[in-house]
């Protein structure tokens, strides 16, 4: 049988980043195994329906280089791919459990439910349930009179199709990352399978799109583990075989815990994909990052491509265990592709940027050179214009960390640095030429090289640091670099 398997989100909200790292994984086992990935909109909770959250999923998959081969924007011949619009398919599937004896009506308002469990707390049961003994004390099917069933059905009573769970039995399967798996049923709910509007629970639609799209292997998140009984006893009582699951480990925060939206925005780590996107970081590199998030080839490789991932990613080789995302890590990652990517493809990204933030490159020409000198310095695209201001603009404002390194003599050495510049034609304000006058100014005064460079720095480009000075200054101009001095000796002079 060819391996199918699905990323399933809800449009709840944008992408979250350990959805896309779902949606990777499962995307490296289909292509490793010549398989299909299919997308599926799990958009049964309507009350929390994001309208522009689909298109968000869809938009971050292709970013990230995740080819969808099925799903609402690529219909196959399994579709609808929106729960949405397999409702009736659902109907009959419950229909066909109450039938058997492993479903049942429920017609409980929630008030008699919150009772319910208010009188088994009272009486020393911390956690009340509906289930196997108190169902029996409940309104459903199982407890009214058949008449009184039909003839509630009929009227349109609100009702609930819930789950017969078993009262004792051992439910078992094989996971392929966490091996046999056991739960004991006396441990679950009758979990409602049809709410009251007659949408299904995740429960019932997942099992059910599952099968009927021939799904092969489910790979989801370790939050979904206990989720899986209830899953095991509907392919069970539907008379399906279910498939092959794998529950991945969690992605942790560098402080403890899951990474949760409230962490992960109290420790600088965007949590939506779509902030990765706005925030220029390079999907390969992201996708590098995730991919090793909780999965390792065996080896002490750390970087590959998406096509170099798809043959190496198998599920034996993920780990059981929590994985922390280190924002340091990806940036690492980040930099590494941007040191890789040639000046030429990097150009229309950075003068798009740089034109967006208003400024003028004046030409790819220089702009090249710009990307030249900096290239080697920037983890991300938009440190080219961030770290690079200067070259298109003289400095508005200086750095308050390098201010603290001017002091009385940083304007004098500044003014002799630009004496000996002064003299130089347009010809000979070049790179070497600029150094050697710097030099000169250090072994004139008999003080450190930074003693005079920091200064001169400062007054040009209003950083404390960036790339290699001297180039940077010959790439300015003569003229220009004479006027920012001038600007900075009257602002910074006492």
């Amino acid at each position: 049988m060819s391996v199918r398997v699905r990323f399933a989100p809800s449009p709840t909200g944008f992408l979250h980043i350990g959805g896309l790292r779902t949606a990777l994984y499962n995307y490296l086992f289909a292509r490793h195994h010549a398989g299909a990935f299919v997308l599926r909109i799990e958009d049964t909770d309507q009350s929390r329906y994001v309208e522009e959250a689909e298109a968000d999923i869809i938009r971050s998959l292709e970013w990230a280089g995740i080819e969808i081969d099925e799903g609402p924007n690529r219909p196959g011949n399994v579709g609808p791919y929106r729960q949405s619009e397999r409702k009736a398919m659902y109907h009959e599937y419950a229909r066909q459990l109450i039938d058997n004896d492993f479903a049942y009506y429920a017609f409980d308002t929630s008030e008699e439910i919150d009772e319910m469990r208010e009188r088994l707390k009272a009486s020393g049961n911390p956690s009340p349930k509906y289930d196997s003994i108190t169902r029996q004390s409940m309104k459903n099917s199982l407890t009214l009179p058949k008449d009184e069933v039909e003839r509630r059905l009929a009227d349109g009573d609100e009702y609930v199709v819930r789950l017969k769970v078993p009262r004792r039995e051992t439910v078992k399967f094989e996971d392929l990352i966490r091996g046999i798996v056991s739960f004991e049923t006396a441990g679950l709910d009758d979990q409602v399978l049809l709410k009251s509007d007659g949408m299904p629970t995740y429960h019932l639609a997942n099992v059910v799109d599952d099968h009927t799209m021939g799904i092969t292997h489910v790979i989801r998140g370790e939050e979904w583990l206990s989720s899986a009984p209830k899953h095991m006893l509907l392919y069970k009582a539907l008379g399906w075989e279910a498939p092959t699951m794998a529950h991945l480990p969690l992605i942790m925060s560098p402080s403890g815990g899951k990474l949760s939206k409230r962490k992960a925005e109290s420790e600088g780590i965007p949590v939506n994909t779509k902030e990765y996107i706005s925030g220029n970081y390079e999907p390969e590199a992201l996708v590098n990052f995730l991919a090793y998030l909780g999965w390792s080839p065996g080896d002490d490789s750390e970087i590959h491509d998406m096509e170099e991932l798809c043959e190496l990613f198998t599920l034996d080789r993920v780990s059981k265990g929590g994985a922390v995302f280190n924002h340091k890590k990806l940036m690492w990652y980040n930099e590494h592709y941007i040191k890789h990517t040639s000046l030429e493809d990097l150009l229309p990204r950075v003068k798009a940027l740089a034109e967006h933030a208003g400024f003028d490159v004046k030409s790819d020409k220089y702009l090249t050179e710009v990307l030249q000198l900096l290239h080697e310095r920037v983890s991300k695209v938009d440190e080219f214009v961030a770290m690079g201001s200067f070259f298109f603009e003289a400095p508005k404002e200086y750095d308050e960390k390098a201010l603290k390194k001017w002091n009385e003599q940083s304007g004098d050495f500044v003014s002799m640095y630009k004496l000996k510049i002064e003299a130089f034609s347009e010809e000979d304000f070049v790179a070497s030429n600029l150094k050697s006058a710097l030099e000169e100014t250090v072994a004139e005064n008999e003080v450190g090289f930074g003693k005079v460079m920091m200064p001169v720095r400062i007054a040009t480009t209003g950083q404390g640091f960036g790339p290699d000075l001297f180039p940077a200054l010959a790439l300015i101009g003569k003229e220009e670099v004479l006027s920012r001095m001038d600007t900075a000796l009257e602002k910074l002079s006492d």
